[in-house]
C-alpha cells in the first residue's frame, strides 16, 4: 500500500516544516514534498521543531511548483478552509482518508496539499487538485495551523488503515483477578460482615449477600485491587482486636 504524499506549499516558517513532518510520522507517514519554500530547504529551524521525526525531512522531495510536485499523483486532494468558487467535491478528512485508503490498496498514488500559513492555498493551486479537503471547524476561526493540519490528515489515515480497540483497560503491571480470587474475597467480606451484624434482618440476608456477591464480579477487579480489600478487613480486624485488648 502506497501512502499518501503531504505536499507543502510554499511554507514559509521552518518551525511549521518540522511540526508537518511530526505529526506525519506519529502515524507512520513519510512521504513528504516541499514547494518553493520560502526560506529556502534545507532549514535548520524545520530539523530542530521535528525533534526525532528528521528521517521525514531527510527524504523530502523539493519542488518548484505545484503541478510537478503531483505529475505522478493518480489523486490530488487540497484542504483549504475557504470557501472557492469552484466545482469540487468538498469531503471531511475522514470520507478524504477513506478514499485514499481505497486508491493506495489499489496502487494509486495519492497527494495532499496543504498551503501556507498566511492565507492557505490560492485558486491556482486548488484546480490542481481533483477533491477539497475542509475540517469541520469554528465558522469564526477557522484557520488550522500547518502542523495541526498534517495531524488530522494524519489521525484520518491511520484510522482508516488500522483497527484500534476503541476502549482497553491499563492494567498497570498487574492482571484481572480469577473467579475464585473473587469468590473468596466475597467469603472473606461476608464472614467479616455477618461478626459484625451487618445482615440484619435475618430475613433479608439472602438477598443482601446475592446483591454484595454481584457487586464484587461487576467490578473487574484485578488482583492487586483483591489483595488489597482483603489487606483493609485484616487491618480492621486487627485494630478492633488492639483495642479490644486496651480495654480489658
Amino acid at each position: 500500500m502506497i501512502e499518501p504524499a503531504f505536499i507543502l506549499v510554499r511554507p514559509q516558517m521552518g518551525e511549521n516544516i518540522g511540526a508537518a513532518a511530526r505529526a506525519m510520522l506519529n502515524f507512520g507517514l513519510t512521504r513528504m514534498r516541499i514547494v518553493d519554500p520560502r526560506d529556502g530547504w534545507p532549514n535548520p529551524r524545520a530539523a530542530a521543531m521535528a525533534s526525532g521525526a528528521g528521517r521525514v525531512l531527510d527524504y523530502a522531495g523539493l519542488f518548484p511548483d505545484v503541478p510537478t510536485a503531483i505529475e505522478d499523483c493518480d489523486y490530488v486532494f487540497a484542504t483549504t478552509a475557504r470557501s472557492r468558487e469552484l466545482v469540487k467535491p468538498i469531503m471531511t478528512p475522514e470520507r478524504a482518508m477513506e478514499m485514499t485508503r481505497a486508491m493506495a490498496a489499489e496502487g494509486k498514488r495519492v497527494g495532499i496539499l496543504f498551503g501556507p500559513e498566511r492565507a492557505g492555498l490560492e485558486n491556482e493551486d486548488v484546480i490542481h487538485a481533483n477533491a477539497i479537503i475542509t475540517v469541520p471547524v469554528n465558522p469564526e476561526f477557522a484557520s488550522l495551523n500547518l502542523g495541526q493540519c498534517a495531524l488530522l490528515m494524519g489521525y484520518e489515515w491511520q484510522r482508516q488503515t488500522q483497527v484500534a480497540v476503541p476502549e482497553v483497560m491499563g492494567l498497570a503491571r498487574t492482571e484481572f483477578a480469577r473467579h475464585i480470587d473473587v469468590e473468596k474475597l466475597a467469603d472473606h467480606w461476608e464472614s467479616r460482615l455477618e461478626d459484625a451484624g451487618f445482615f440484619y434482618p435475618p430475613e433479608k440476608a439472602p438477598v443482601m449477600k446475592m446483591n454484595m456477591r454481584n457487586m464484587w464480579t461487576r467490578l473487574n477487579l484485578t488482583r492487586a485491587e483483591v489483595q488489597t480489600f482483603h489487606g483493609i478487613l485484616r487491618q480492621i480486624a486487627w485494630k478492633l482486636r488492639q483495642q479490644g485488648q486496651d480495654q480489658e
